[in-house]
């Protein structure tokens, strides 16, 4: 089959009943995770991964994998949608890669363009969707076509790759983001080694036999640990809320806006296939460009329309384009796609060059849903945008007891275990402490999900060579791979350390 038949076969899959069901639920309660400052993408999708396993349980594995990833990655990019709403009202952003939204939305509100900026916002979003996913689906198939004459050697340099990009970009210390890579990776290595069948890291507990769940570990640290920090911290909010007047934007907005969309969804979607960039980067980036090439810079940050609509467009545009190594490379680009492909792999559904042959109903079905998930956006984001700015009013009394039940009881009805429930409570504290003292959890949550398949290929590798770590470097592809990887480790550092110096020398 070609890969027309295969989305046709997809659309199939995404137009079951109950998947469109799960396709709505999904970017509905992304949109509400957008929105509620604080809790993020990647919170909202570790908090739901039990839901979904315990309401699919019934279906076959194939069809309960698909459903399940439809609804996960609804979370995701409907909370890509979502963070633009407080942005806009409220002057606070509902996840980080709204944070540039600020700037230009909130003075739209403030001068009464409530409504067309948040019209541009699910526009721009809506065109970036759907730019993506044609992207995604002209180059899936070449990838993983390409990808599959790797062998275990370039899977090892590309996987050090994935986890030197996201260490190199997350968080403010370099040193900090490997820090928790290697707590990561030390946590994968707990439970029974598959080659020699001896106990690792133990310490005869029964229970660490199988290891450490990823499950319990990404809702303690991201959900729990959101938790225990609003208990602990009791941050109290009185912004006031800008009015949402006309939702029609005026014909010299959409004018002004239409090349902006366009440049801000080519250049996320490229900037989201770079493993550890990430939609953040993507909205920055696309904001400093469209500031630099404006006929009048003066106009960005007292309300320019380009300015909602750049970076709104690029945030989505990076969240499909870090689709594309997750499913072909099975390279994870963010924390929120480590913990799809962790999701993923709990319904024994392996991403890579292989998943789009073995479970084409799961990659198909995804990309397709993605498509009828980005038009139920644009449906829901424009009339009821008032109904969801009401839930920002959400009082935290109610949404930490439902959060913390969540938790507790999706974890339980996955795992069964009590032992699995105390290390989500430890987990919980932990995360509110490394948040604290900015330790980012996203690499940590990579390392657990990438540890096995590194050290995998590694094995496999050194078995081929008999030992020899030679041809690591002297294999072409796999020494761009390592080259690569130095690289983005190496250049923030030097670049933090060029301007420590430019500060030293311009205080002598």
């Amino acid at each position: 089959m070609n890969t027309l038949d295969y989305l046709l076969h997809g659309f199939g899959s995404a137009l079951i009943w109950y998947n469109l069901i799960f396709a709505f639920v999904g970017v509905l309660i992304g949109t509400a995770v957008g929105v509620l400052p604080g809790i993020g993408p990647m919170s909202g999708v570790a908090l739901l991964i039990p839901v979904t396993a315990s309401i699919t349980g019934g279906l076959p594995p194939e069809q309960a994998a698909t459903s399940a990833i439809i609804l996960l990655a609804g979370v995701y990019y409907g909370a890509m949608y979502g963070g633009s709403t407080t942005s806009i009202l409220l002057n606070t952003p509902g996840e980080s890669s709204s944070v540039v939204t600020t700037l230009d939305g909130y003075q739209m509100a403030k001068k009464g363009r409530a409504g067309s900026a948040l019209s541009i916002a699910a526009i721009g979003s809506f065109v970036a969707g759907i730019v993506t996913l044609i992207a995604l689906i002209v180059l899936a198939k070449p990838l993983s076509n390409l990808a599959l004459k790797f062998g275990p050697a370039e899977y090892f340099s590309l996987m050090l790759l994935g986890l030197g990009a996201v260490s190199g970009l997350a968080g403010k210390s370099v040193t900090k983001a490997l820090i928790m890579t290697v707590c990561g990776l030390l946590l994968a290595t707990i439970g029974i080694d598959n080659v020699s069948g001896i106990g690792r890291f133990t310490f005869d507990l029964p229970w660490l036999y199988q290891g450490i769940e990823f499950l319990t570990i990404a809702v303690g640290l991201f959900a729990l640990g959101e938790v225990f920090k609003t208990i602990l911290e009791k941050e109290e909010e009185d912004t006031q809320m800008a009015k949402i007047n006309n939702l029609i934007p005026s014909k010299e907005e959409l004018k002004e806006s239409a090349a902006p969309i366009v440049r801000g969804s080519l250049l996320g979607f490229f900037i989201g296939i770079l493993p550890g960039a990430g939609a953040t980067l993507a909205s920055f980036f696309s904001y400093i460009l469209e500031k630099k090439i404006a006929k009048d810079p003066s106009k960005f940050g007292k309300g320019a329309i380009a300015g909602v609509a750049a970076p709104e467009s690029a945030n989505n545009a990076a969240s499909g384009g870090a689709m594309i190594p997750l499913l072909t490379l099975g390279i994870p680009g963010s924390g929120t796609t480590a913990i799809l492909m962790g999701a993923l792999m709990m319904y024994n559904v392996q991403p890579g060059p292989l998943l789009f042959e073995d479970h084409p109903q799961v990659a198909w079905g995804l990309i397709a849903s993605m498509f009828i998930g980005n038009i139920m956006l644009l449906i829901l984001n424009l009339p009821l945008v008032k109904v969801f700015a009401k839930i920002i009013q959400t009082p935290k009394r109610y949404l930490i007891p439902i959060i913390i039940a969540i938790s507790i009881f999706g974890v339980y009805a996955v795992q069964v275990s009590i032992n699995d429930l105390l290390l989500l409570l430890a987990c919980g504290v932990i995360g509110y402490f490394l948040n604290k003292h900015d330790y980012p959890i996203a690499p940590l949550v990579l390392g657990l999900v990438l540890g096995p398949m590194v050290e995998n290929n590694l094995r496999r590798a050194l078995t081929i060579f008999n030992g020899d770590f030679g041809p690591f470097f002297t294999r072409p592809i796999s020494l761009g791979f390592l080259i690569m990887t130095v690289l983005w480790l190496a250049i923030p550092v030097v670049m933090k350390m060029r301007g420590k110096n430019v500060v030293i020398n311009e205080e002598a």
